[in-house]
């Protein structure tokens, strides 16, 4: 017997436990009805022919069709085992290369087995069967609906071919990682790359935040619940939504896209509209059909920034779609399905129950992660420095770096605990982006460094910068312009061109138009406040 894991192996030899073996009939490899069939190899055969490896039950499984050969097969098992008992198991399956009608068998067959682990060793043999069999065969075992583990056989190799080419050889394979330690090693590592992938390669030293990101990433592989992400304005919310949607794709358990929509820019009529879509027709304007963000997300993940300010009847919509998987638009009496993973984000506490429902609270509550503030994770402040600069030339297409004494100036004021750090990482890069501008052939000094950190002063001076406008623009603005402006601002931000931030923002109305000038429209947009896009 081949066993490649000496501690499984002694393991095995000295367990006094009786010796199950689950195995599907070779109705190929089996084969075999005159005398030569003994210098053939045969998997089902060579498991009894191993001189270590005691087989106390043998469940042979098959079709009703293939009587003949199983009363072969159990025959040679009898010769070679004689004290092994063995169970013809007949089951009903038309097609075994039906996935859903394999899988469903061999579930009723565990579900109403009468496992022992306590007095028995259980064996998937994965030799035989189709390759449905043999994949469903394995899911059992990995799902641990058949508590047992793997058994491989193969024909002999090298001299035990020639002395006894009908035995072959036989390999355990134990689904538990932590006792095969190269598969353990690769497990971790790989665990390890995805929680750097969250981080965007920062090497973040806070605890609590490295203690978040670890589970977040067991979460965003094994859960497709709901994930709230709590933390104030400017704390990373959206970037991270949008890493954990990247590694859901990366391992293709995501087909759809990527929606983000902040709640705060919804209002009025067209919140409904926004998230759920409408009929043409459905109300003065909507001269085409809508699919509203929920459908788009059909498929992927969907980002809800700042959900604590949507309205209640947009709330009981929203469960319905996550609890149904079904909405109606607005002005169709028929429900459109659409399935997504959800992520949602506030900077509000959403238990009071006055302005956020508990039903929807206690619906997307699953999973929660607060995310630590900038100033509460002052030790992460120096590698995020290093990775917004280096984003920064990136953009630009040209090198951007401190000098020394400027990066020790501007590090002691960063991690100075008087330093307020209000509009959190959009602060950090915002200051980045200002510095990188001015700084004469790229190299930042303690000039630019002295000037933006009284530029910083001012704006915290002057209130807090969570919409992201502090510095921006002169003199005071209507809310109402303040907040669709604070949407621009962010979409210019995140987007690489003018054209970019104009596909996304006019992603609707572009669609009616033969020739959109996306570009021109936020352009203008932004001047009307005095800002170009350089300024963001």
């Amino acid at each position: 017997m081949t066993i490649y894991d000496p501690i499984l192996s002694e393991f095995i030899l000295m367990n006094q436990k009786r010796n199950v073996i689950f195995s599907f009939l070779g109705t190929s490899l089996d084969r075999g009805f005159d005398k030569r069939r003994w210098e053939k190899w045969r998997p089902n055969i060579s498991i009894c022919q191993q001189e270590d490896f005691r087989v106390d039950r043998f469940e042979l499984i098959r079709q009703e069709n293939f009587s003949t050969l199983a009363e072969q097969v159990k025959d040679d098992l009898r010769q070679v085992s004689p004290e092994t008992e063995i169970i013809d198991r007949v089951v009903e399956v038309r097609d075994a290369w039906d996935f859903q009608e394999v899988y469903e068998m061999l579930h009723e067959l565990c579900r109403s087995y009468p496992f022992d682990q306590e007095k028995e060793n259980y064996y998937a043999h994965m030799t035989t069967g189709t390759h449905v069999i043999q994949i469903c065969l394995f899911l059992m075992v990995e799902a641990r609906f058949l508590p047992g583990k793997i058994l491989q056989t193969g024909p002999p190799r090298g001299r035990k071919a020639q002395k006894h080419p009908g035995h072959g050889e036989v390999e355990v394979i134990d689904l538990d990682l932590s006792k095969y330690d190269r598969l353990k090693t690769r497990f971790e590592e790989e665990q390890i790359e995805a929680r750097d992938f969250l981080r965007s390669g920062i090497a973040t030293r806070n605890a609590k935040f490295n203690a978040l990101i670890e589970e977040l990433e067991v979460v965003a592989l094994r859960s497709k619940a709901p994930i709230l992400l709590t933390g104030s304005t400017g704390a990373g919310k959206s970037q991270l939504a949008r890493k954990v949607y990247e590694l859901r794709q990366s391992r293709a358990e995501l087909e759809g896209d990527f929606v983000e929509i902040n709640c705060a820019t919804l209002r009025g009529d067209t919140a409904m509209s926004t998230l759920f879509g409408h009929k043409k027709g459905a109300f003065t304007g909507a001269a085409a059909d809508r699919p509203g963000v929920l459908r788009q997300a059909h498929g992927g993940l969907l980002f809800l920034d700042e959900i604590g300010e949507l309205g209640m009847d947009e709330q009981a919509m929203l469960l319905r779609a996550l609890e149904e998987g079904t909405f109606l638009p607005v002005g169709s009496d028929t429900p459109v399905k659409s399935r997504f993973q959800l992520i949602a984000g506030t900077n509000k506490d959403l238990r009071d129950g006055e302005t956020f429902r508990e039903d929807l609270f206690a619906r997307i509550n699953l999973w929660t992660f607060e995310l630590p503030a900038l100033r509460e994770r002052r030790e992460d402040i120096e590698p995020n420095l290093d990775y917004e600069v280096r984003k920064f030339s990136e953009f630009e297409g040209r090198a951007v770096s401190f000098n020394k004494e400027a990066r020790e100036s501007f590090l002691k004021f960063a991690e100075d605990p008087a330093t307020e750090w209000r509009g959190n990482f959009r602060d950090l890069n915002a200051a980045v982006t200002r510095m990188g501008t001015l700084a004469p052939r790229g190299r930042i000094r303690t000039e630019q460094v002295g000037q933006e950190v009284e530029r910083l002063r001012r704006s915290w001076e002057r209130g807090s910068s969570d919409d992201g406008l502090e510095g921006l623009i002169e003199g005071a603005i209507d809310p109402f312009d303040r907040v669709q402006l604070a949407e621009v601002v962010r979409v210019c931000r995140e987007s690489k061109t003018l054209s970019e931030a104009g596909r996304t923002l006019f992603c609707e109305s572009r669609k009616k138009k033969e020739n959109p000038n996306d570009s021109d429209r936020v352009r203008k947009y932004l001047g009307k406040f005095g800002l170009s896009f350089g300024d963001l």
